[in-house]
């Protein structure tokens, strides 16, 4: 038996466990790579030469006009001080929008090739170590962005693939830790506290993305978010261990709680990983509806994520520094609505009131019907600036119900191949990521109006409708069958995530 370490208490006392430290870390690592990953959606505003852009366009002859399949009017709004728009705030490139929707789909080429082998990794030796190296790829790849981008696109491409290859591992080593950490009757809380880092980092990102590009130019946003990046490394490294038994900052009576609840008491037994039963977890129902819940989901996100600045500033004319401001808004809201719904839906489960499937099924319907309801609404109301950015922030905010709907259940019915599961579903879920951006590309070419918008908005709407029917159909909270190594142990949905490990010996 391997020996376990001895536990001398959390760093900060009985006022905040180290499982959740672990949560607020965690949390904050998602912020940055997803901080890292939407800078460039903000600072490209200021990194095009728009006048130079405009003039290529009128100058040419479109091949092909969108605009005759979209419903009828096509408004083209006046900024919001009533001017035409102004004149454009410019910078050194003149990238059209097929360049554009190349670099900002490109990050998603090194996501999709990266989990499947994270995953591997996170489950058979170290989540912790995986995490840590991931933002360290990010940290290191945006602060090289300037030097490349200026050398050819084709370098900030590079930086963006590799940016990628580090923020694919995040999920699956993230789905790990929470496997090995979260006690059943908190794991919608815990998961909600580390993944709405996702859209705590995304605020932060557009908030500082604006402000340090209007005042000291593109290359501030890279030198500044990858130096600042770098300081959490250092405590995630120090302070954060791949599960309790590990753990030296954590007390004697929580790593009791933790292990006793999982059924991870015995250190020996949970070094050794069973195999992934993959013909049961691709012949899964259940799998399948998280599968397909999480690929239409992440359409409507990067959508709202990557595609937002640049509505705003084709058709609303905000300039760059309000685009910042209004695109972060929803982000903190999101936040504090997120962990509200998650630990609401812990409390309920915990005295019996719900299942774990009706509060995954619940949360995904929060996530699915109100950005669908907004997004039909921003269809028609026409250039009201504000009603648009009202409804784009309660769309966001809705999107916040997928933390503790379906991103939450690879944990609920296969705590052992969490990891895994998440990869594979994240992998599926990467290619919206590469398809939203080269879609509204070619829809908007010499088409940047509203009506070209309402296509993009509809075709959004038709997959939260198909998410929210796959997964309130067929979706499941309930542990599966090939996730037990005891095929005589039977359990409901109230049991720990992890199943009981390999007997000693074995």
């Amino acid at each position: 038996m391997a020996k376990e370490i001895p536990a001398k208490g959390s760093i900060l006392g009985k006022y905040v466990p180290a499982r959740y430290i672990l949560a607020v870390l965690g949390s904050c690592g998602m912020a940055i790579i997803y901080g890292l990953k939407v800078n460039l959606s903000v600072a490209m505003v200021a990194m095009l030469n728009h006048t130079a852009i405009e003039k290529i366009h009128n100058s040419s002859h479109p091949v092909y006009n969108l605009s005759s399949i979209a419903p009828s009017q096509e408004e083209v709004c006046s900024s919001p001080g009533g001017t035409a728009g102004g004149k454009p705030e410019d910078g050194p490139f003149e990238w059209n929008e097929a360049i554009q929707g190349t670099l900002l789909s490109c990050y998603f080429w090194g996501y999709l090739v990266s989990q499947m082998p994270s995953a591997q990794i996170a489950e058979k030796f170290s989540a912790k170590w995986v995490m840590f190296f991931s933002v360290g790829i990010n940290v290191i790849a945006t602060l090289l962005t300037p030097v490349m981008t200026n050398i050819h696109y084709a370098g900030l491409i590079v930086m963006r693939v590799l940016e990628g290859m580090g923020g694919g591992a995040t999920f699956p080593a993230m789905h790990c830790m929470i496997a090995a950490w979260a006690p059943p009757n908190e794991r919608s809380v815990m998961s909600t506290i580390i993944y709405v880092g996702t859209s705590f980092g995304t605020a932060i990102s557009i908030l500082l993305a604006g402000v340090l590009s209007s005042k000291w130019g593109w290359e501030s946003v890279f030198y500044w978010m990858g130096g600042l990046s770098a300081v959490w490394m250092s405590l995630w490294m120090f302070l954060i261990q791949d599960n309790p038994n590990k753990q030296r900052f954590i007390s004697p009576e929580e790593r009791q709680m933790i292990t006793s609840q999982l059924g991870t008491e015995n250190t020996a037994a949970n070094e050794k990983h069973p195999p992934v039963p993959w013909k049961k977890v691709l012949t899964s129902v259940p799998f399948w509806a998280i599968l397909i819940a999480h690929c239409c989901s992440n359409w409507g996100w990067y959508m709202f994520l990557i595609e937002i600045p640049f509505y705003m500033k084709q058709v609303l004319k905000f300039d760059v520094t309000s685009n910042a401001k209004f695109s972060a808004l929803p982000y903190f809201p999101m936040l504090i609505l997120s962990i509200i719904l998650g630990k609401t839906l812990d409390t309920l489960k915990a005295k019996g009131k719900i299942t774990t499937t009706t509060a995954r099924k619940t949360a995904t319907s929060i996530c699915t019907i109100i950005p669908g309801i907004c997004l039909l609404a921003l269809c028609y109301i026409s250039c009201a600036h504000t009603a648009a950015v009202v409804i784009m922030t309660i769309g966001v905010i809705g999107m916040g119900g997928m933390f503790s709907g379906f991103l939450s259940n690879h944990i609920d019915i296969a705590p052992n191949y969490a990891g895994t599961l998440v990869a594979i579903t994240n992998t599926a879920a990467t290619i919206p990521g590469i398809i939203v951006p080269l879609f509204v590309g070619v829809i908007t070419t010499n088409n940047q109006t509203i009506g070209a918008w309402r296509i993009i908005f509809y075709v959004t709407i038709v997959l939260f409708a198909i998410e929210f029917l796959v997964f309130v159909i067929f979706g499941s909270g309930e542990e599966q069958s090939w996730n037990k190594i005891d095929k005589k142990e039977t359990r409901d949905e109230a049991t720990p995530l992890k199943v009981q490990s390999v007997k000693d010996g074995v």
